[in-house]
């Protein structure tokens, strides 16, 4: 599985799963004449191509066991080893409607629950029968996301201490909405900073959520 997005400042985020991690710096390296050095930091790692072409990777599951150094040419065997270590992640995935809440292990969901509910979309009518269906709307948007925060709980919160990361997707809003109820405050404490991007919440966008979770985004600056 490969994504691509831009970035501010023109770079290209890429999502690289932890076995293919490797092999893509190496053809990294053969596409701008090699790598001239490595910045390795717990929190980030950077590596410069010969031709002035620069890779950034935010250290997902953090921070990296490194004392912060530059080496010459190509080392980014911690940061591979890092990403290739087992874990347990929480998935959170919500937006206005819908939710689906899992546990993953190496990619795959292991325990999860999806929850749908009704929300209107907005009514273009005016004056009194617009004011009406507002309300309503607002109604099923407060009753959807209870649910969402509802199920996340039920789901994570008897594994918690067994989860090595929360990672999120969805709706920023809507997350936001959640991470107001106290009961998953320890969850959104551990959350990942990156917030991938997904469809309405489904078991097959979860499936897929799972093996995201798992990648690096390497973001490509060229020169």
């Amino acid at each position: 599985m490969s994504r691509t997005r831009q970035v501010a400042g023109g770079g290209r985020a890429v999502e690289v799963a932890p076995e293919r991690l490797a092999s893509w710096f190496d053809r990294f390296a053969q596409r701008h004449d090699g790598v001239r050095r490595t910045v390795l930091a717990p929190e980030r790692v950077e590596v410069h191509g010969a031709d002035g072409a620069r890779v950034e990777v935010d250290v997902p599951f953090g921070p990296l066991d490194v004392v912060p150094r530059e080496e010459d040419g190509l080392a980014v065997e911690p940061l591979v080893a890092h990403l290739l270590r087992p874990r347990r992640i929480g998935l959170v995935l919500v937006r206005l409607g819908g939710c689906s809440v899992g546990v993953a292990e190496g990619g795959r969901v292991a325990l999860s629950s999806t929850e749908r509910r009704q929300v209107h979309g907005r009514n273009k009518a005016g004056g009194w029968s617009q004011q009406r269906f507002a309300r309503r709307r607002e109604g099923q948007a407060r009753e959807s996301l209870r649910a969402a925060a509802d199920t996340a709980a039920r789901v994570l919160l008897p594994v918690a201490a067994e989860l090595d990361a929360v990672v999120l997707g969805g709706d920023r809003t809507a997350l936001a909405a959640l991470r107001e109820d106290r009961r998953l405050a320890a969850l959104f404490a551990r959350a990942e900073p990156r917030v991938l991007d997904v469809p309405e919440p489904r078991r097959a966008v979860l499936d897929e959520a799972a093996e995201r979770a798992r990648c690096a985004e390497v973001v490509v600056f060229e020169p």
